[in-house]
């Protein structure tokens, strides 16, 4: 058991210092790129507790999917990604408050009692069920919003429009 908490360890403070450097890096693309190793990072900790269901979809809609999708909006709309005019960071004031919401997150963690210590058994037959079976129409429909709202997007950035 000892194992599977270092590994847990060791995997939260990747996806910690990846959320950090997402946010202090200059470059648009690299933040990109350090959300990328955050994401495939919390599908290794699904993995590890047990949940592989929700790591292939972490792998697949996140760090794939939502990845490029990311790079490919930045890539339509931005002539020059690696120029300085599309350098972004935080400032001092969203830092500063990160620090005190991280404080007041932390506070009140300490607040609640600690539970009896038993474990739920995940059902993702249920899940799936309810997704593909139930909801699958408006999944799909969702799908072709979202395919709609990013033609739209090419079409109003795209060079040469009258």
């Amino acid at each position: 058991m000892i194992l599977e908490e270092l590994a847990f360890a060791a995997l939260a403070a990747t996806a910690v210092l990846t959320a950090i450097a997402a946010l202090l890096v200059r470059e648009l693309v690299h933040t990109i790129l350090w959300i990328a190793i955050f994401f495939v990072d919390l599908a290794a900790i699904y993995f590890l507790l047990d949940a592989p269901f929700l790591g292939v979809l972490q792998l697949g809609v996140y760090a794939g999917a939502v990845t490029i999708l990311l790079l490919f909006g930045i890539m339509t709309t931005r002539k020059r990604i690696f120029s300085r005019e599309a350098a972004t960071g935080i400032g001092p004031v969203p830092f500063g408050l990160a620090v005190v919401t991280f404080i007041f997150l932390v506070a009140a963690i300490g607040e609640f009692p600690q539970g009896s210590g038993t474990i739920t058994i995940y059902d993702p037959s249920a899940l799936s069920a309810n997704l593909f079976n139930v909801n699958g129409p408006w999944l799909l429909l969702l799908g072709l919003i979202m395919l709609a709202a990013v033609t739209g997007a090419i079409y109003l950035v795209r060079e040469g429009r009258e």
